[in-house]
């Protein structure tokens, strides 16, 4: 066993030697380390040493006889390569002087192609530049297109351009500098254009403020045209109303122009203000309100704020500005109830001022609505209405009267013709009636009183019986004539006032004869009453002042003819008034002759105590009694006082003779 363990030790590594050996035959040598180390680590490396001596001698001997073998064929091969190097220096020679030859000869072709290259990059620059100059200029012609817009004051089309070329054209070249200057000036640009238009606005709502009296007062005169024109030239009217129906039509297409329209303005570029009424062609036509005015600042601001995205900015500056106006309208002068003048300025600023809204309202979509229109108007005539009831009240001329209710009724005509409500006004002209009335009988009263003091109340000789053979006296003075005249100048007065106050015939017969009553109980019996107690009034006087009214009286009749004429209504008519000037006359027949009682008790007072009488009668020579002095006298008194009684009333006659009398007492 002892001899055996070496063997076994022996065998084992040979055949790890081997192992090695063939690890490092076949391994790449950057990973033999880890060989080697095992070979190091173990106690056989001599033995390992020899073994691998022992294989590189045979591999040189397998080397060497491989040389052996191939050595003929090297040489040969050598010989070969030899050969081949000449005729490489043969064709290298050549080729060195076929490329002298065609550098020689490709010199030009090398100058030409260059000079074609440099062509080509120019071309193609060229090309380059043409390219972006084409989307270069539209953005360069539409901005100076733009200035020229801004100089020419072309807003609304200078804003549409804006829009274009902020859009459409600035995105497709914003590369370049200019581009972005012009992209940095186009806020700049909105808000000059923007304040712009809204200065121009300004100065439209303030020129429309100083003209709305001249606008108001081509409204009022056209209305007032339309009012007068009878049947036969009824086309005129028509023609008018036509022709401003074209031109608020060319007007609202100019306003509801469609915002995506390029280039054009919706309405003319001029100044806003009040146009001249000569340009008109046709001479002999008023032109219409809305004629006379340039809405284009209004419709050209509101088109630039709608593209600008501020409408409601807009529209609520543009209300804001037109309330304040409104007030400034409304408010009345101080001195207006002086003259009619007055009054007309003031409705004439007042319908300048609602024709101009009107047309907006219809001109534009939504810059105004009917409501705001409305509640302008409620506003309005709350304070025309509180305005006219106070100065009206300082007015003590009926003439003014009648011209001022003359002069409403137009205004109301006038604006009622542009749709505007005017109910109140005709109330308020009814109110005004009963004022109209009170100035007519202060007016009446002083024409009575001067009637009495200027014209003799002696009876009245007619003219026309100084034509016949026997001129007769008439029983009653100038004054029945005079005073019946008035009555129905009264009558025509109040007559006047209820024109064009759309009521009916029934009304204005009721408002005549209840304004005639007043006259007749309140005004002519005042002055009957104070023409009897008058101081220095004779027993003529009274007398005359009798047989005046008994005259008047009879005539109350024919006077309420004369109502019913003018008024065609029947003086049967159910509820009718019925005229009190019997019994206005009555009362002044009775005062009249109680006053002749308390006179001629007073005469014959005085008589009796004038002086001191013989109330014995004298004995003549003959021894008769002749009657005294004192009888002789009264009857002459008697006699020329109970004269004037003559063409009394038999009634009165009796009264005054009866036994009973006061005077007959006295007597």
């Amino acid at each position: 066993l002892e001899r055996g363990f070496p063997v076994m030790a022996s065998l084992e590594a040979a055949a790890e030697h081997e192992r090695i050996l063939r690890e490092i035959e076949s391994t790449d040598t950057n990973c033999i380390g880890p060989t080697l180390r095992s070979v190091y680590d173990g106690q056989e490396h001599g033995l390992f040493m020899e073994k691998l001596d022992a294989r590189i001698r045979n591999h040189d001997r397998e080397i060497e006889k491989m040389c052996n073998h191939h050595f003929q064929g090297f040489v040969d091969s050598i010989t070969e390569l030899l050969k081949v190097r000449g005729e490489a220096q043969k064709l290298k020679s050549q080729v060195i002087d076929t490329n002298r030859r065609l550098q020689d000869e490709g010199k030009e072709l090398t100058i030409s192609m260059e000079q074609l290259q440099q062509c080509r990059v120019q071309q193609r620059n060229i090309a380059t530049t043409i390219d972006k100059l084409t989307h270069c200029l539209p953005v360069l012609e539409m901005y100076s297109r733009l200035q020229e817009q801004m100089r020419a004051k072309r807003y609304y089309p200078a804003l549409r351009t804006l829009e274009q070329l902020e859009q459409t054209c600035l995105p497709k070249v914003g590369q370049y500098r200019f581009c972005s200057i012009m992209a940095e000036n186009i806020p700049k640009l909105r808000t000059q254009i923007r304040d712009t238009a809204m200065t121009q606005l300004r100065d439209f709502l303030e020129s429309i403020r100083k003209h709305s009296d001249k606008i108001g007062e081509t409204a009022i005169k056209q209305a007032q045209l339309q009012r007068s024109l009878d049947s036969s030239v009824s086309m005129q009217p028509r023609a008018l109303i036509g022709r401003r129906s074209r031109k608020e039509a060319a007007t609202g297409v100019g306003a509801g122009i469609d915002s995506g329209g390029q280039g054009g303005s919706p309405v003319s570029e001029q100044d806003s203000g009040i146009l001249d009424v000569e340009d008109e062609e046709e001479d002999d036509e008023v032109p219409g309100a809305q004629d006379l005015v340039d809405f284009s600042p209004v419709y050209r601001c509101l088109h630039i704020y709608t593209v600008l995205g501020l409408r409601d900015v807009f529209e609520n500056y543009y209300r804001k500005q037109r309330r304040k106006q409104a007030r400034l309208v409304l408010q009345p002068h101080s001195n207006m109830h002086e003259t009619l003048e007055g009054y007309r300025r003031y409705f004439n600023q007042i319908v300048g001022f609602f024709v101009v809204e009107d047309h907006i309202l219809h001109t534009t979509q939504g810059l105004v609505n009917r409501a705001y229109v409305e509640e302008l108007w409620e506003l309005a005539l709350s304070k025309i209405v509180a305005a006219l009831r106070t100065h009206s009240s300082y007015c003590d001329n009926p003439d003014l009267v009648l011209d001022l209710k003359n002069l409403i009724v137009l205004f109301a005509d006038t604006l009622q013709g542009y749709g505007f409500p005017v109910s109140q006004l005709f109330d308020m002209l009814l109110e005004m009636r009963e004022q109209y009335g009170e100035i007519l009988l202060k007016k009446w009263n002083l024409t009575f009183r001067k009637i009495l003091n200027q014209i003799s109340l002696s009876p009245f000789l007619s003219a026309l019986f100084h034509k016949l053979p026997f001129p007769k006296k008439l029983p009653f003075s100038e004054f029945v004539p005079k005073v019946y005249c008035q009555l129905k100048e009264f009558i025509y007065a109040c007559l006047k006032y209820s024109e064009d106050l759309h009521l009916s015939s029934t009304e204005v017969d009721d408002m005549i004869r209840k304004s005639t009553n007043l006259l007749l109980t309140r005004t002519l019996s005042h002055c009957l009453q104070y023409a009897i107690k008058k101081k220095n009034v004779g027993l003529a006087e009274l007398v005359q002042v009798i047989i005046n009214t008994t005259h008047l009286e009879q005539s109350c009749h024919f006077l309420e003819e004369f109502i019913s004429n003018i008024t065609n209504v029947p003086p049967d008519t159910v509820n009718a008034t019925k005229l009190y000037g019997t019994s206005t006359f009555k009362d002044a027949r009775h005062a009249a002759e109680a006053e002749i009682y308390t006179s001629l008790n007073t005469k014959i007072d005085q008589f009796l105590q004038l002086a001191d009488y013989d109330w014995m009668a004298p004995v003549q020579s003959g021894g008769t009694l002749d009657a005294s002095d004192y009888l002789i006298d009264l009857i002459a008194f008697l006699k020329s006082t109970f004269s004037v009684f003559t063409n009394l009333p038999v009634s009165i006659h009796m009264h005054i003779y009866s036994k009973d009398s006061g005077a007959y007492k006295k007597m």
